[in-house]
């Protein structure tokens, strides 16, 4: 990827994994400005107080709703990378169309102001709950990447490619089970929906790595799912509260068990490297077959056995109670203790 002078924007960039993204474009990259494009403008204030004096870090207030707002934000950005979302899963049961609103119509503002700029790259973040959704927020995901991979088919000779990426929750991050599980240890109870759940886990620097990856090998219109280890909830609650009760309290309304990021469904259309699945996306210009032997050459992958599917309940590699235990304290929370 040829960074130098270029700009880029990221939508939701005071999130946790855009926090990180711009933490690495602009040690690691020649790039020539970094805009944040976000709702809260508390939030960017904080975060500018962590980069006094870097005259490449711009701030931008405004929603992924609003697309005039979107287009004057992409005059001059070469590559776009939409973090923005909303996420909560019992907050769409109850909200749906918030969630419609930020979730996918906000995806097709996206779309619709790269296509009116010279915006060559867009990457979108996606989630495990994309995949066969079972509820609203996986539902307005899907749509999401849906929208993501077929923009590519009408851009017609423009220069310029849509891809997405997709995976499970990231480490330590807001919301998520491990912190709720390290604030409420100290009551000597941690809450455990159903003691079958698994979940993936990734970590915040690897979905740095995912997103530069898909900015830099993208032919357009691919899904790209890491190859991530899982484990199993007990566990977590062992490496975390190992003195603790259990307390089962069901499943939440609109809960999985088990995570799944490549459906059997998909596995016709998946290609996979040593270090990542690929789905490829379907062309009504191309066949199936034609579609993926042009991916496969491309990404130097080869195509995922019949029947397929890439869930955290089946995965190959897991995590133990003290490789939890370290993880936690290596990138969570460094005064926990890494061993029990």
């Amino acid at each position: 990827m040829d960074w130098n002078n270029k700009s880029i924007l990221i939508t939701g960039g005071t999130g946790s994994l855009g926090k990180a993204l711009v933490s690495r474009l602009l040690s690691e990259t020649t790039a020539s400005r970094v805009v944040v494009f976000s709702r809260d403008e508390l939030k960017q204030w904080e975060m500018s107080q962590s980069y006094p004096g870097e005259s490449r870090l711009r701030f931008f207030l405004g929603d992924v709703r609003d697309q005039p707002r979107l287009e004057r934000a992409f005059e001059g950005i070469d590559y776009v990378i939409h973090a923005a979302a909303l996420k909560q899963v019992p907050a769409a049961e109850y909200n749906p169309f918030e969630f419609v609103k930020t979730n996918v119509l906000g995806a097709e503002n996206i779309i619709n102001a790269a296509f009116k700029s010279r915006v060559k790259r867009i990457v979108a973040l996606s989630t495990d709950k994309a995949c066969a959704p079972i509820n609203l927020y996986g539902a307005t995901k899907l749509c999401s990447d849906k929208l993501f991979t077929a923009a590519n088919n009408v851009k017609g000779k423009q220069d310029i490619s849509f891809s997405v990426v997709r995976y499970g929750n990231v480490m330590g991050s807001r919301g998520s089970v491990i912190p709720f599980f390290l604030e409420r240890r100290s009551t000597g109870v941690l809450p455990i929906t159903d003691e079958r759940m698994t979940r993936f886990n990734i970590l915040l620097s690897e979905g740095v790595d995912l997103v530069m990856h898909a900015l830099d090998n993208s032919l357009g219109g691919e899904i790209f799912v890491p190859k991530i280890p899982s484990y199993r909830i007990t566990d977590l609650a062992e490496a975390i509260g190992p003195d603790c009760e259990h307390q089962i309290v069901g499943i939440r309304p609109g809960e999985k068990i088990h995570e799944l990021m490549v459906s059997a469904e998909d596995a016709g259309t998946t290609i996979e490297t040593e270090t990542r699945y690929i789905i490829v996306p379907p062309s009504p210009f191309l066949s199936v077959e034609q579609m993926t032997k042009r991916f496969m050459e491309f990404h130097q992958a080869q195509l995922v056995s019949d029947g397929f599917s890439y869930g955290s309940e089946k995965n190959t590699e897991w995590l133990s109670v003290s490789e939890l235990r370290q993880l936690i304290h290596d990138h969570v929370d460094p005064s926990f203790p890494a061993t029990a």
